[in-house]
């Protein structure tokens, strides 16, 4: 374990270094955004002294490089300032917000990952059938068709025209389970159409690329039903890109939701950054876009860590 360990913590090195650049790139575009701060919060009627003083209060008077060593230190501790518009502390307003985006985020994953996998393993076995066309055909649209579009469809099918399911993904917190996962079906559907189609393909050429191996061969010629073939000698080998691009999509799940929260008006935090750009309330602009990087970058950690768990050569390189 002593080179997993060594690669991991690598790994990690190189994700707190990415974090890193990216909050200075965060901050830097905030900094780089025409006009002032300060008199967008007050507005055009504002008197320069009142302008000034704002800016006093809010540290816009101070170096760049000074503000930013502040905000970050605030924000490796879960501290982000407070909010321009409302005045609330910014990681309180986002504690709940980002919860109900990773309840949206596990919700589509619960459906997506097993049914992308069976479906990638069948696709494998009945390769260059009508089957294996029809689903290319089908996965194809899925990836190709923008978030937005793939919500108002089901839309106008699920909750226009049948009505088995609400429009607008409004929680709270007085609703059943079951209630919220009626409301928020929706918008679980339209993630899962496109990470699904995403990992369906990527199982199915895991697989048909171990089909070609000596070993799955020789396993054949020694008469092992199809199926045993797949599920006892190519799948284990096919973990470990499987276990990434699941890994990947799941990152997706997270940071990617911002378009279907806003189109079902989820109160997640893909729909509080949209808010927030629209207000200019910048200390939440600036959380939120650090927090989606974080997420993204420590599940991208743990598609590399599922992969060297699961290949021997990366567990024991040269």
């Amino acid at each position: 374990m002593g080179d997993v360990a060594r690669i991991v913590l690598k790994r990690l090195g190189l994700g707190l270094l990415t974090l890193f650049v990216i909050s200075i790139l965060i901050f830097s575009a905030v900094e780089m955004l025409p006009g002032d701060i300060a008199q967008a919060v007050l507005g055009q009627g504002a008197t320069e002294e009142n302008v000034a003083a704002m800016r006093e209060q809010l540290g816009l008077d101070r170096p760049a490089p000074v503000r930013y060593l502040e905000w970050l230190s605030g924000a490796v501790v879960g501290d982000f300032g407070v909010s321009l518009v409302s005045g609330a502390n910014v990681s309180q307003s986002i504690g709940p917000r980002f919860a109900n985006t990773l309840f949206l985020a596990a919700y589509a994953a619960v459906i997506a990952v097993p049914i992308a996998i069976m479906l990638g393993v069948v696709v494998a076995l009945l390769r260059n059938s009508v089957f294996d066309r029809v689903a290319n055909v089908a996965t194809l649209t899925s990836i190709s068709s923008p978030e937005f579009f793939l919500g108002y469809i089901l839309i106008l099918f699920f909750a226009v025209k049948t009505g088995y399911f609400p429009a607008l993904a409004k929680i709270s917190d007085d609703m059943s389970f079951w209630e919220v996962l009626n409301r928020t079906f929706l918008p679980a559907l339209t993630m899962v159409l496109v990470v699904m189609a995403h990992m369906m393909r990527m199982t199915r050429a895991a697989i048909i690329s171990l089909l070609s191996s000596p070993y799955i061969e020789m396993a054949r010629l020694k008469g092992t039903p199809a199926w045993k073939v797949i599920v006892h000698h190519a799948l284990p080998n096919a973990w470990a890109p499987i276990i990434n691009v699941v890994a990947l999509n799941l990152a997706y799940l997270i940071t990617g939701v911002v378009l279907v929260e806003v189109v079902f008006v989820y109160p997640g935090i893909g729909q509080l950054l949209v808010d927030a750009v629209t207000k200019r309330d910048f200390p939440v602009v600036q959380a939120c876009c650090l927090i989606f990087a974080a997420t993204f970058i420590l599940l991208n950690l743990a598609a590399d860590v599922g992969a060297i768990l699961t290949n021997p050569r990366l567990r024991h390189p040269k």
